[in-house]
């Protein structure tokens, strides 16, 4: 079952790096805050690196402005996402998640069959706002297309 406007973000465990590995709880993330999540199918694949990450760290002041927080998820490893954050310059505070087993992804039911491109499970490309843990807003990209989860368009939606 996909995950949908009311819902709670289910709890799951993602990685990053910080002081070293670190393991954090979804609870922890998303509970008492407010937070765009977007997701990628995979770092350093073309639009996610030449459009989607980039525009959240063109806009991220813009968010952080009307006190939301940032956080991107894919389906690799906290290693692969670490380099990628540092190799697109994402600045401090915009959070590179790692869902390497892809527990969290397919918790949210927004799982995909990438095999045909030799990537295995991966996310769809989405993003979705919560307050407390629960989603408010939620924009899922159609296969193929990257439309309604850009920056600028979760931006607008945001008002």
């Amino acid at each position: 079952m996909t995950i949908k406007i009311g819902d709670s973000l289910p709890e799951a465990t993602l990685k990053r790096i910080g002081e070293g590995v670190e393991t954090v709880d979804t609870r922890a993330l998303f509970d008492s805050n407010k937070v765009v999540l977007f997701a990628v199918p995979g770092a350093f694949t073309p639009t996610c690196s030449e459009r989607h990450l980039p525009g959240f760290v063109a806009h991220y002041d813009d968010f952080q402005q009307r006190g939301i927080g940032v956080y991107c998820v894919s389906v690799n490893d906290p290693f692969v996402m670490q380099a990628w954050g540092k190799d697109q310059h994402v600045p401090d505070g915009l959070q590179m998640l790692a869902d390497g087993n892809g527990d969290f992804t397919k918790a949210l039911g927004l799982e995909m069959d990438a095999s045909g491109y030799g990537m295995g499970l991966r996310s769809r490309r989405y993003a979705l706002y919560a307050e407390d843990g629960v989603v408010k807003g939620l924009w899922v990209e159609a296969p193929g297309e990257f439309k309604v989860s850009s920056a600028e368009h979760v931006l607008a939606q945001l008002g």
